[in-house]
């Protein structure tokens, strides 16, 4: 399995084009075992840190190490040990699916038995059989995606970088990918930039967002959504009437950190109860209005939002 621990060291790292620094000072660690889901808006700096990590760009200060070896002094032992899925998935639009996997096959090095085994399986894993010796530029941009990740993995790499994988995947497609991706990641650290938070939901064990070339949030999504104002809230809806009531009611409970009238429709209001502090509200609000006489049509209770954490994150800094 070669190097355990940290197969990815990135150290202070930054990156200048110009009068623009595009990474500024980003340091963090990705573990075997880890699927990491690298978060930011337009030119965070997402793709360029991806890019120097691979080698693709060299940095204008810090230190980058994949599994040991430095991206800099060491470049060719880093891309044996790296899979890399660029931004737009790039391909030789005159080669087939077919061409292409052998191509990357004879110039990684891959021959004999071994060969034939890992393209028999990148293709058989991304459905590739039926398009095979197609051209790709005619292919769907699914498709596109799909062989770019095939040739990622073609190597059963240490470590996957991977930027917007699922990019023009309809919803079976991107199951799939993702399911893909969770069956790898005890082998591997694998890093995914992606737009898509819901996929950092599914399939990521850390997220970290960046904005303004900084980290500003490296925690699991689970963590991140806990942050969200919205988490363990809980809403609640009842006769329009009885809303004075009610809201005097659980504003008084401790732990409240605020009630909102959402909206009144045919007699029936719905409100949400926000929580101080995320903490566990449900129960003191079912027996506050459930005690005075006001049985609710309906209570639940909300988890928070991704995009919520993200938005707030992202925009002051």
């Amino acid at each position: 399995m070669g190097t355990r621990g940290k197969l990815v060291e990135i150290d202070d790292l930054t990156k200048r084009f110009g009068p623009i620094t595009a990474v500024d000072g980003i340091s963090l660690a990705v573990e075997r075992g880890e699927l990491l889901g690298f978060l930011g808006p337009n030119g965070a700096g997402k793709s360029t840190t991806m890019k120097i990590v691979t080698g693709y760009l060299p940095p204008s200060a810090g230190r980058v190490t994949v599994c040991g070896f430095d991206v800099v002094e060491q470049p060719i032992e880093v891309k044996r040990r790296i899979g890399y899925l660029p931004e737009g998935a790039p391909a030789y639009g005159d080669m087939t699916p077919l061409g292409l996997l052998a191509f990357v096959a004879d110039i990684r090095g891959l021959g004999g038995g071994v060969r034939r085994e890992r393209l028999d399986e990148v293709i058989e894993r991304l459905a590739l059989g039926t398009v095979l010796r197609q051209p790709i530029e005619t292919l769907s941009k699914g498709f596109k995606r799909r062989v770019g990740l095939a040739q990622a993995i073609l190597m059963d790499p240490d470590v996957l970088i991977l930027d917007e994988p699922t990019d023009g995947l309809d919803p079976n497609q991107k199951h799939e990918v993702r399911a893909l991706l969770r069956d790898m990641a005890p082998g591997k650290a694998i890093v995914v930039s992606t737009h898509i938070l819901e996929e950092v939901e599914a399939v990521c064990t850390r997220a970290v967002i960046i904005a303004n070339g900084r980290i500003v949030a490296d925690e699991t999504p689970q963590a991140l959504k806990a942050r969200s104002a919205l988490h363990n809230a809980v809403g609640l809806t009842l006769a329009a009437e009885a809303v004075a009531r009610a809201r005097a009611l659980i504003e008084a409970l401790p732990g409240i950190a605020g009630v909102e009238t959402l909206n009144r429709v045919d007699g029936v209001a719905e409100l949400r109860v926000l929580s101080a502090g995320g903490a566990d509200i449900l129960a003191p609000v079912r027996e506050a209005v459930t005690g005075a006489g006001l049985a609710p049509g309906e209570i639940y209770v909300e988890r928070g939002e991704l995009d919520d954490v993200f938005r707030a994150l992202t925009q002051r800094a």
